[in-house]
């Protein structure tokens, strides 16, 4: 009984405080419209969220490596393995400033798709080359301006412990921006959220590790293979 209390007291928790965020992020979003464009502000609200998201659930804990990895005054393109929606919650434990790329979908889900909209993330359609596209172009203009973007290159969540194959275009688009990549490592959010279940079962560690930047300043177009199996290896572990 015990577990089932808990459980609805994280999802019932979690709903009122992602509600509570929209409204704060769509208020700030409006006053400092002026002042914020780039949604600085807005987005460094979802920190304090996965603060208490994180805190919320007593079957949670979470250990964060590799922070001293992040050098805030330069712009990145992330690259993090995606395991379930609980990395959404977990990765605002960087504390960076950063767009997602993000599945056109989860834009549409009440108060936690808002918000994305509001914060100005990048919305992407599956099976949609035109959006493929702009999702690109999109992410260029984010670099330009100073800002990260994170990308999930395996393109959907993996449903077992190894990853699935990296896409390109992530990596195409760092060399063509001459801008770093900062891999992230996920491990534990599977188990985080029960597969088929609202109820949590047992305690998990989750663990975030930021590994050190690969630079890309000096390689070439062609060299986007190589750098896509280079940063596939560190966050897999194989080097």
């Amino acid at each position: 009984m015990r577990k089932y209390i808990l459980s609805v007291w994280f999802w019932i928790g979690s709903a009122i405080l992602t509600i509570i965020l929209f409204f704060v992020v769509l208020l700030l979003a409006v006053i400092l419209l002026p002042f914020d464009k780039k949604r600085k502000v807005a987005h460094a609200q979802c920190f304090w969220w996965s603060d208490c998201v994180i805190k919320l659930n007593p079957y949670w804990r979470l250990r964060v490596e590799g922070l001293e990895n992040i050098d805030h005054h330069k712009t990145y393109v992330v690259i993090a393995n995606h395991q379930s929606m609980a990395d959404i919650a977990v990765l605002y434990q960087t504390r960076m400033q950063f767009k997602w790329v993000s599945k056109k979908s989860l834009f549409n889900v009440p108060f936690i798709g808002w918000c994305l909209t509001l914060t100005k993330h990048i919305k992407l359609e599956r099976g949609e080359f035109s959006s493929i596209k702009k999702v690109y172009r999109e992410a260029a203009e984010w670099l330009r301006k100073d800002i990260s973007v994170l990308f999930f290159p395996e393109g959907t969540r993996s449903d077992t412990g190894q990853m699935n194959v990296f896409q390109n275009g992530a990596f195409k688009l760092a060399i063509k921006e001459k801008r770093p990549i900062l891999p992230i490592r996920i491990q534990g959010t599977r188990e985080a959220i029960p597969k088929g279940s609202w109820v949590f079962n047992a305690k998990v560690l989750v663990t975030i590790t930021v590994l050190p930047a690969v630079e890309t300043g000096s390689l070439n177009p062609a060299d986007f293979a190589s750098l896509r199996d280079t940063v596939f290896k560190r966050i897999s572990g194989i080097i």
